[in-house]
């Protein structure tokens, strides 16, 4: 394995690119979150929100990934253990309800896509992305890390490939949306909407801690929290550029990206770009479903050690109880509503208490952490 692999990567661009696969998604790859909660802020608005989402994300991964480090937790059972000590059984209620919630998400998203591309029942794209979620978390922790750095080069590539041609096709639309924009208002409701997107999905920081055991420092925590803050937005910022060429009408589109890609016309990208979604719809159902393993791993003592088949089973489990309300719900109801109701419920449960405590113990460094269990 090279040096890069044993070391940089690893500890400092990995922990960001497995938080971007927890939270890029089937909204935010669709475009369908960042049409909820910043395309309603106008183009100046909405991307002075995703700057606030992007410095929440980074404040609270850096904060995560140094806690678990000196707390020695690698799961999130362990962390909220040593975080809220009895009160962890809350998080483990949210963090239920939010893995259905999600992956109820994305099985939405990859019936969408099925259809749309294909033209094929939406069921086959869930069932496919139920499959291949499956077979990924499978083999463990090697396997995970591998399909979050491999599908990260191609997702980062597509979109700039998608930015080009954009800013050749829609160039002068989207130049005229943000001149004729005006500029955010702090009443306008853009902080809202960056806090609460930033939220709900600052979760992901607990659930990628399994990929922090390369972190060998408090330097190695801080400097890979601070960085996946712009990992994980980076493409958002050029999508959402993009969409605001067609406003205020892609706002309503269940898949602005399908909106977005049928008008540049090339038949080849377009599937490359839906193709590149399942991907990432894959990946950030993935590690959502890889903590669950993880968690069960470690409260049985066996500390990875799950075999294969149970792991399958798992996965198995939890994505069709979350399909099934995806099929019965559909994927603009499940990010209008069940979204914004979690981030608040987050930020109570994980956000303030690790910021408060966090900053406690800095201001005492030599108090010990309590054992955990």
């Amino acid at each position: 394995m090279t040096a890069a692999g044993n070391g940089w990567f690893r500890r400092y661009l990995l922990p960001g690119f497995a938080f971007k696969a927890v939270v890029i998604g089937g909204g935010y790859a669709t475009g369908r979150e960042l049409a909820e909660f910043f395309l309603p802020s106008g183009p100046w608005g909405g991307l002075v929100a995703m700057v606030l989402a992007t410095l929440i994300w980074s404040l609270v991964a850096t904060a995560t990934f140094w806690f678990a480090r000196r707390a020695g937790t690698r799961d999130y059972r362990s962390f909220f253990r040593v975080l809220l000590g009895k009160g962890w059984i809350v998080f483990e209620v949210a963090y239920a309800a939010f893995v259905i919630l999600v992956l109820a998400v994305f099985g939405a998203a990859a019936g969408a896509i099925a259809a749309a591309t294909l033209g094929a029942p939406p069921l086959l794209g869930t069932l496919a992305l139920m499959a291949g979620i499956g077979a990924c978390v499978a083999f463990g922790n090697v396997a995970v890390e591998r399909l979050f750095a491999w599908v990260s080069i191609l997702l980062y590539a597509t979109y700039a490939v998608f930015l080009v041609l954009a800013l050749n096709h829609f160039g002068p639309a989207i130049a005229g949306a943000f001149e004729a924009a005006p500029a955010p208002a702090p009443a306008s409701g853009w902080a809202l909407g960056g806090i609460t997107y930033a939220g709900y999905n600052i979760i992901g920081a607990v659930i990628v801690l399994p990929v922090t055991r390369h972190l060998t420092s408090d330097r190695d925590a801080v400097i890979a929290g601070m960085i996946s803050g712009p990992l994980a937005m980076l493409p958002a910022f050029l999508f959402f550029t993009c969409m605001c060429a067609f406003l205020p009408g892609i706002a309503k589109e269940v898949l602005p990206s399908d909106f977005m890609l049928v008008r540049l016309g090339s038949p080849l990208f377009h599937l490359v770009f839906q193709t590149m979604i399942f991907a990432a719809l894959l990946e950030s159902g993935t590690g959502g479903v890889h903590a669950i393993n993880e968690r069960i791993a470690r409260a049985g003592a066996s500390h990875g050690g799950l075999p294969v088949a149970m792991r399958a089973a798992i996965a198995f489990v939890v994505l069709a109880v979350s399909m099934l309300i995806a099929d019965r719900i559909g994927l603009i109801a499940l990010i209008a509503s069940g979204y914004r109701a979690l981030a608040w419920l987050l930020i109570a449960i994980y956000v303030l208490p690790l910021l408060v405590i966090c900053g406690y113990r800095l201001a005492r460094p030599r108090m010990p952490f309590p054992e955990v269990a």
